[in-house]
């Protein structure tokens, strides 16, 4: 069964970024004075431990091919989703205490470096992103019920 090798390579994901995330010294420009730290910033305090090198095949930074199809979702379904965690990409970025604002100004300017015409998102733009990753998070709660309701019957 291919659970206990998904689980086993989660992980170890799971550790290589926290690894790199612990050891990475970090040069940083001007902080925003009105909304907390740049996009630019989040990216190299966070982002970069896996968008650098494509870890479990996360898009590269500034790879216009990798990220057209999730340019072309839309940015407030790219943010929410990402930011609830999607494909290997653990909720947050892996940091529980990343708020959605400074994250979503992270994918704002990851989607801009590989051609996206987006932008830090504004108060109806993050309005939409927080809508949307509630549907996804009622969803998965959902599911996981429906997981558990299973558990018990046996």
């Amino acid at each position: 069964m291919k659970l206990p090798f998904i689980c086993y390579a989660l992980g170890a994901l799971t550790l290589a970024c926290a690894a790199t995330l612990a050891s990475a010294q970090v040069s940083t420009p001007e902080v925003s004075v009105h909304t907390g730290k740049t996009g630019y910033q989040v990216y190299q305090q966070v982002c970069a431990a896996c968008h650098t090198d494509g870890v479990a095949s996360a898009p590269k930074h500034g790879d216009k091919k990798a990220w057209a199809p999730l340019i072309e979702e839309g940015q407030h379904i790219l943010t929410a989703h990402a930011w609830v965690g999607v494909r290997a990409m653990p909720a947050q970025g892996g940091m529980p205490d990343l708020g959605l604002e400074e994250f979503a100004k992270a994918v704002a300017w990851m989607a801009s470096s590989a051609g996206g015409d987006w932008k830090d998102p504004d108060a109806a733009l993050m309005h939409r992103i927080r809508h949307e990753a509630a549907e996804r998070l009622e969803k998965d709660i959902k599911a996981k019920k429906a997981m558990k309701k299973m558990l018990e019957r046996d």
